[in-house]
């Protein structure tokens, strides 16, 4: 179950770190601004459900493993964050971008774009949020 626990947490959380640090970066490198957004969009919203399976997983494994008292341990409190920062950002915030979006596209980008940007904001804090949660997660002894 060791190894299980090491591949899931790898999964996601290196999945979560490539993806945000270095394959989104990398696409508005080079390629233009629209389909570097979509790319990156599709690449998170695959590593939110991927994030999903796997912190319920880590969830379950933990509750299994230490019982209620788990509860008590930041390691509990961790999975939970991260896994809500995924609930916020894949079912609230990104829907509220996606339209956002298809509203830049049908009109001016300036009667649109501060609304774009401030959500586009809040979805990179809870992901940086997330990431930092993800760490604090890895480097700790009972996980």
């Amino acid at each position: 179950m060791d190894g299980l626990r090491a591949i899931t947490r790898t999964f996601w959380i290196g999945g979560m770190w490539i993806i945000g640090i270095i394959v989104t970066p990398v696409l508005f490198s080079v390629l233009d601004r629209g389909t570097a957004g979509m790319v990156a969009g599709k690449l998170f919203s695959a590593i939110a459900w991927v994030g999903l399976v796997c912190g319920v997983f880590l969830l379950v494994d933990f509750i299994w493993r230490d019982g209620l008292r788990g509860v008590k341990s930041a390691t509990f409190w961790l999975i939970i964050g991260m896994l809500l920062c995924t609930l916020i950002n894949h079912f609230a915030v990104s829907p509220i971008i996606a339209n956002l979006k298809l509203q830049m596209n049908q009109a001016a980008e300036g009667l649109f774009g501060g609304g774009f940007a401030t959500w586009h904001a809040i979805s990179s804090l809870i992901y940086l949020l997330q990431s930092l949660m993800a760490l604090a997660y890895i480097l700790r002894r009972d996980s």
